[in-house]
């Protein structure tokens, strides 16, 4: 099952007695494991239902012990271990082989979840066949770059809200894929603005603080049409705001930018939707490559890509530079559009 799925057959009040939730991506874990802490019992119930464990303070014991317990006044009873990742018992025979035997016959009247970030069991083994047999089991991957404004439109849309592209690419570009900080900024977003209203550029500099006109995207979008004067402008108001626009991500969307116009470069079709299917990003966003193609050509980007390694290893220190840290993306703008 997707973690959409799984969180759609919660809301119908269809609860399983174990969930086994493991991978990359700690976001889609938690919003499963805190739905099920906030909704499968009442305020009532959870007193004596509810046992929160975390992985390294806890035992496959203590976790069994707990499951294998009978409700108090209740239909169920929930038990959660967090962090699961650090129970030492996944490490030895003697922990694995209890959990595997628990798989076999679960308490139907517990809601076990397991919540295992930041990597998966080893799939070949006896107990993770036998959760993924018994258990609702999830493995999450970490969302990619080319995903993240469609992730951004679908959990929108989830809470309600709609936004113009060029909104959903300001969050995209600014926050990256930390899902947590882009669900707190939408999560704001939904406080704030009135229903119906669709959330533009302006919204998102007022209530989530990226400037519509100095931020990652317009300098990228002035790059791409090598306007010089506003790619200055723009670099001048990062180097005055160091703190908000540290060197190191601009360059890293900066070289995604002349990466991706590489590739451009060598698509037989040179159409939004061509381009679009080839780097698995959306046709809105694919204009602005063709646009910089154009502008720029092959040997230059090679050359850019050149320019962006060598103000990436002055930023961190592995190469010095007679230019000032503060004067350093200055120079790489005058570079990569010169």
């Amino acid at each position: 099952m997707t973690e959409n799925e799984i969180l759609a057959s919660l809301q119908k009040g269809e609860y399983a007695p174990l969930y086994f939730l493991q991978g990359d991506e700690p976001f889609f874990i938690d919003q499963i494991s805190d739905y099920i802490e906030e909704n499968v019992l009442n305020e009532t119930e959870k007193g004596f239902n509810q046992t929160i464990m975390y992985g390294k303070d806890s035992t496959m014991v203590d976790v069994l012990n707990n499951a294998k317990r009978f409700p108090m006044m209740s239909e169920r009873q929930v038990v959660i271990v967090k962090e699961a990742q650090n129970l030492a018992d996944f490490k030895n025979e003697q922990g694995r082989d209890m959990l595997e035997a628990y798989c076999k016959n679960p308490v139907p009247s517990t809601v076990l979840v397991f919540c295992y970030k930041y990597g998966s069991l080893n799939g070949t083994t006896r107990l993770a066949k036998a959760l993924k047999n018994s258990s609702v089991f999830l493995t999450t991957k970490a969302i990619r770059d080319y995903q993240l404004p469609e992730w951004i439109k679908s959990y929108m849309a989830s809470k309600g809200l709609k936004a113009t592209e060029k909104a959903v690419q300001l969050l995209a570009d600014h926050i990256g894929t930390n899902l947590e900080r882009q669900s707190n900024e939408i999560n704001k977003l939904m406080i704030n603005v009135e229903k119906g209203i669709v959330i533009d550029d302006a919204l998102i500099d007022k209530y989530v603080g990226i400037n519509k006109d100095y931020n990652v995207f317009e300098l990228q979008k002035a790059i791409i049409s090598r306007d010089v004067i506003k790619a200055n402008r723009i670099v001048k108001y990062f180097g005055a705001n160091p703190k908000e626009h540290h060197p190191i991500p601009v360059i890293a969307l900066l070289y995604s930018l002349f990466s991706r116009v590489l590739k451009t470069h060598y698509v037989k079709e040179k159409t939004s939707s061509a381009l679009a299917s080839a780097l698995k990003i959306s046709p809105y966003v694919a204009n602005d490559y063709l646009t910089a193609a154009r502008n720029y050509s092959l040997a230059k980007v090679l050359d850019n890509i050149g320019y962006l390694q060598k103000a990436d290893l002055v930023v961190k220190g592995v190469e010095s530079s007679p230019v000032k840290e503060e004067y350093i993306l200055k120079q790489l703008v005058f570079e990569l559009i010169h």
